[in-house]
């Protein structure tokens, strides 16, 4: 636990500023606190021994000092309660950012036995426990001790008689309460829809995180979470200001209690002769006592709770990130789009191999087509090449160079994927297609859009560009999400471009609509795709037959079906079900 405090302070080092105030403001707070009952003691001391005229004055000075100090109390606890709770707000705010921004950068491995919403978790939630920390069990920590110290020295004796009278201030502390909260209830409930919407957008990024990663967006979309968060930040803290200002008042209100019972107090003594001095400063003393006595199980179950949450997100900051750049990664230019595997084996687990000593080589604006069962590692071999993982053995090469040499957002900006499950992300078609050139202009997203062959289609939809397509593409059909994802990959002008089964689960125009677009792209750039409709692939320059994680056949298509193997059987078959080619 002490390590992981020391880790935190760390994190929180860049406010020690507030912090500073904010512990300055306790210990006045406290002093105050502590110097109140002495005040009230001297004044009843006067009163009883006997109260002569001469000591009106004395008695009214002090009285107004009494005031004072009410008021600094006041101030000392607006102080140290809004001062922390923004140091700490920031905080969170900071590692919320901090925690997505090394999950979108993490390789895809770390997603497999992960849940998207334990990991929204992590960042919204767990992060928010940081709060209670540095807002609450801290500065609380600071009073509790010196203020139970400095009472322990000057208790006294007891009287329940005068503490009743204290109670005299509290349908105005209810009245305080209803007030507090009609005032502070609305900017509740803007934060909570601010949080609502960046749970939505981080759902969204960490769903697309193939996407944001293929396409090089990580800083554009780190930025955009960050806008989110801080929204709600900024609710939230609105909210804590008036509560800030709210529980200082109450305490104001509880403190004329004290007042009361000096009254009643020092007209006893005068009249009966009590020893209203000890009784009084024992009565207040007591109230102080007591208060970081029954906060200590609040603050040590504040402190589980912290403990917890900091030690789930300091599992994500602390996390290795098995993929990174070298330190001499080159930068890839005029990038051909040659790929050589030379000797590449793959296993996501030790014991279960996925590719076996894969070689082969494509050329620079050929079209290599990957066929084979489902579940062959057709797949991840495309993800090598983006480096999404490392190979287990051998090496790839782009251009000449091995992609351990080469920088990852250098590589990635070369490749552009166009995936079977094709995510979309909730905006306007025209945001989608120039997701990954944002300066593209209207003209060149409809470019675009007609050399993937669905111009038309988005024309005939009623806001046209701007429709928006919903939460990961929803209003949008299959083949219209392919052929979104195809005019995205040609806009960002890639010299590589990957496509995992464009035209699988599309009906027969469709498929024939998007190996246009394909048709219309070859030769121009290196394509590695994968397809079980070998209708789609009937022209590529080269075809690999993948199977148990090997290259079992390497051809054209003719060529090929004239071996008689694999691919000659799965033609057939596809032939006589209407789906192959002959």
């Amino acid at each position: 636990m002490i390590k992981t405090l020391w880790r935190l302070s760390r994190e929180a080092a860049r406010y020690r500023g507030l912090y500073t105030f904010a512990i300055l403001s306790t210990l006045a707070l406290t002093g105050v606190n502590l110097a109140a009952p002495r005040v009230l003691s001297a004044m009843t001391g006067i009163v009883e021994r006997g109260v002569e005229e001469k000591d009106l004055k004395t008695i009214a000075l002090m009285t107004a000092a009494l005031a004072v100090l009410y008021l600094l109390r006041v101030l000392f606890r607006f102080l140290s309660n809004y001062l922390a709770h923004k140091a700490a707000w920031h905080l969170v705010g900071d590692l919320r950012t901090k925690t997505y921004n090394k999950l979108e950068r993490m390789h895809l491995g770390y997603f497999h036995d992960k849940q998207t919403g334990d990991l929204m978790s992590r960042i919204v939630n767990d992060t928010r426990d940081f709060e209670l920390l540095y807002a609450h069990m801290i500065p609380e920590s600071m009073t509790n001790l010196v203020t139970f110290f400095g009472v322990l020295i000057m208790l006294l004796t007891i009287n329940w008689k005068l503490a009743l009278i204290t109670c005299a201030p509290i349908p105005l502390i209810f009245l305080s309460g209803v007030v507090f909260s009609k005032k502070v209830r609305p900017y509740f409930r803007v934060s909570q829809k601010k949080m609502g919407e960046l749970n939505g957008k981080l759902q969204d990024n960490l769903s697309g995180i193939h996407e944001i990663q293929s396409f090089g967006r990580e800083d554009y979309e780190t930025e955009k979470v960050n806008e989110k968060n801080f929204e709600h930040i900024r609710a939230m803290l609105k909210a804590l200001k008036i509560s800030a200002v709210f529980h200082p008042s109450v305490e104001f209100i509880s403190s004329l209690g004290t007042v009361l019972v000096v009254v009643f107090g020092g007209y006893m003594a005068w009249r009966e002769g009590l020893k209203v001095a000890d009784i009084v400063a024992f009565l207040l003393y007591l109230g102080l006592f007591y208060a970081p006595v029954t906060g200590l199980a609040s603050l040590l179950e504040n402190l589980q709770q912290s403990m917890a949450g900091a030690e789930r997100v300091l599992d994500v900051l602390d996390a290795p990130q098995e993929i990174r750049d070298s330190p001499n990664a080159i930068t890839l230019e005029n990038v051909r789009g040659e790929i050589i595997f030379d000797h590449v084996s793959f296993s996501y687990r030790q014991d279960i191999p996925v590719l076996r000593d894969v070689s082969f080589r494509c050329e620079p604006g050929k079209m290599l087509a990957l066929v084979g069962p489902t579940g062959v590692g057709k797949t991840t071999l495309t993800q090598l090449i983006s480096r999404f993982y490392e190979p287990t053995s051998g090496r790839i090469l782009i251009d000449g160079y091995d992609l351990r040499d080469v920088a990852i957002e250098s590589l990635r900006r070369n490749i552009s994927p166009v995936l079977q499950d094709t995510f979309l992300f909730n905006g306007t078609i025209a945001e989608n297609i120039g997701y990954a050139v944002p300066e593209a202009s209207e003209e060149d997203i409809e470019a675009a859009a007609r050399a993937a062959n669905i111009h038309e289609d988005i024309m005939a939809m009623p806001d046209g560009y701007r429709t928006r397509v919903g939460e990961r593409g929803l209003r949008l059909s299959g083949g219209q999400k392919q052929r979104v994802a195809i005019a995205r990959a040609i806009l960002r002008r890639s010299p590589i471009i990957i496509l995992d089964e464009a035209t699988a689960s599309v009906d027969v125009e469709t498929e024939r609509q998007i190996q246009e677009a394909i048709a219309g792209i070859a030769g121009k750039r290196t394509i590695i795709a994968i397809a079980h409709r070998l209708s789609t692939i009937r022209n590529a320059d080269t075809i690999l037959v993948i199977e148990d994680g090997r290259v079992t056949e390497s051809g054209s298509h003719d060529e090929l079906v004239a071996l008689g193997g694999s691919y000659a059987r799965m033609n057939r078959i596809q032939n006589s079900s209407g789906g192959g080619i002959a």
